[in-house]
């Protein structure tokens, strides 16, 4: 970590020393159009400062995708307005900007091949809708190969109607590399299916990928935008890192058009996955969405395997939203997470722990009472780009919880809302399930990036939710009904930005 934070330092100051340089070559009115640009990005008091958004006003982020480590360097892509945007870091925190990478433009996943180099597999317009494979020419991933179009073999007798090319995602199991198809959004009648290859040239056709739908999954409306699909497929092996006597499970991690984020827990048995159990990480559409449409407030999920052995996802925030808060950001990339699975079988959803070295300015109380149907603003405590870590004794309240951003008159909040008796937790308008073990304290992460707020929950987890706010509305209070609610510790910190501007 101290290497980590050392080397992007030293990035750091060297971008401060080429800038004035950059700047010196450049035209007198370019430099003037620079920094009126970048003095409007800053005035934006709505505009977040550590989660991942375009560097370009109100450009188009879109699915996160070919999440890797390679030489050293974090990768990510995601779907921009021109090609495919591509980032990368030595923390997963700090983001540095690369050219764009002219591909197909449909989500799709990333491996080393057989011959030592990142191959990335895409669906292609250019080659009427087939799978493709690129390869990674240099170790900046700036230069890719040609597309080179899979040509799937069929073997007598095998049913491919339920076939479609969309969304492949690429892992390797032994010698055989494998690839997953996705359903084509909303289609009904169709399912994910298998391909494989030893060689990774020739490819041939296994079947079904799944072997079953779970109950909650809806798959069998006869009307197309009542069907969820199988889109933006992540397919991985999942654990404790900690522990080596667990083998753990397989994950599918993926969407619905109509439902956002969801993952299964299953076995990989006689290459088909045979899912166990079915969850959800997104819980409501978008703002201004009605049901049928095509997005979700948590959405796209992409991941990685870090080289420490900890699983790291991301997610496109508010897909589709109608919601547009300011002209300088629309959508953004969730923080990222860390996925683990122990032995119990229930996933463990935190923040990525390099997001820790943007605190500073911190403050901790203890032993802080709110009686019951009292709200109580904290003096200490406030801020539009801050972590609140919250320990909350199990008691006898109804429902209590947090308001954020509120104005001088604790109102016009966004409101984190436990509520034990309907084993739930609220944020805004959104309601996911969340239940306490008997005598459980209740941990609140809570991270407030100006209008995006992300909270972590004991670990089990996770919501998002995108809130308007006025300049100055920053406080933060704390509220009880039904009964008093006692907070062993609360500390906050106040976070540095993190995109550069």
């Amino acid at each position: 970590m101290i290497i980590m934070k050392n080397q992007v330092k030293r990035c750091l100051v060297l971008m401060a020393l080429l800038l004035p340089l950059c700047a010196f070559a450049a035209e007198p009115n370019e430099v003037k159009g620079y920094q009126d640009y970048r003095s409007k990005l800053i005035a934006d008091q709505t505009r977040p400062i550590y989660h991942l958004i375009s560097p370009e006003g109100g450009a188009h982020v879109a699915d996160p995708n070919f999440a890797f480590f390679w030489k050293g360097k974090y990768h990510l892509f995601f779907i921009g307005g021109s090609g495919y945007a591509h980032v990368s870091s030595l923390d997963l925190v700090h983001w540095r900007w690369h050219p764009n990478f002219q591909g197909p433009l449909c989500s799709g996943g990333i491996i080393v091949n057989k011959d030592g180099r990142p191959m990335l597999i895409s669906t292609s317009a250019w080659e009427n809708g087939k799978p493709v494979l690129f390869t990674a020419l240099d170790d900046e991933l700036d230069t890719w190969s040609q597309p080179i179009p899979i040509e799937v073999k069929v073997q007598p007798g095998q049913d491919v109607s339920k076939m479609v090319c969309w969304d492949p995602e690429i892992w390797v199991d032994g010698d055989t590399t494998y690839a997953v198809q996705g359903v084509f959004p909303l289609e009904v009648g169709k399912e994910a299916t298998l391909m494989k290859s030893t060689d990774q040239k020739n490819w041939e056709y296994v079947g079904l990928f799944m072997s079953r739908e779970m109950p909650d999954v809806q798959r069998n409306a006869e009307v197309a935008r009542k069907n969820e699909d199988v889109s933006c497929p992540n397919f991985f092996k999942i654990g404790d890192p900690a522990d080596k006597s667990w083998a753990g499970k397989w994950m599918l991690l993926c969407i619905s058009h109509i439902r956002g984020c969801r993952y299964y827990l299953g076995d990989w048995k006689n290459e088909q996955f045979v899912p166990e159990f079915h969850a959800r990480m997104n819980w409501s559409l978008s703002e201004g969405m009605k049901d049928g449409d095509h997005g979700g407030e948590f959405f796209a999920p992409e991941s990685l395997l870090a080289p420490d052995g900890r699983r790291v996802m991301w997610a496109w925030l508010f897909a589709m939203s109608h919601k547009r808060i300011s002209e300088t950001w629309h959508e953004a990339m969730s923080l990222p997470r860390e996925l683990s699975l122990p032995k119990d079988g229930v996933l463990r959803i935190k923040p990525l722990k390099e997001l820790e070295q943007l605190r500073h300015s911190p403050i901790c109380e203890k032993d802080i009472v709110v009686e019951s149907g009292a709200t109580n603003r904290l003096k200490n405590v406030s801020g539009d780009t801050i972590e609140i870590m919250a320990t909350i004794k199990q008691g006898d309240a109804s429902r209590y919880g947090v308001r954020l951003l509120c104005d001088k008159e604790n109102g016009n909040g966004l409101d984190l809302v436990v509520e034990p008796g309907a084993k739930s937790i609220k944020l805004g308008s959104t309601t996911a399930p969340f239940e306490l073990k008997r005598g459980e304290d209740i941990q609140l992460r809570i991270f407030v990036d100006r209008s995006i707020v992300e909270v972590f929950v004991n670990d089990r987890q996770a919501m998002v939710k995108q809130h308007a706010y006025a300049p100055g509305d920053v406080g933060l209070c704390l509220f009880s009904e039904g009964g008093k609610m006692e907070v062993r510790e609360l500390k906050a910190w106040t976070m540095a930005a993190s995109n550069p501007w």
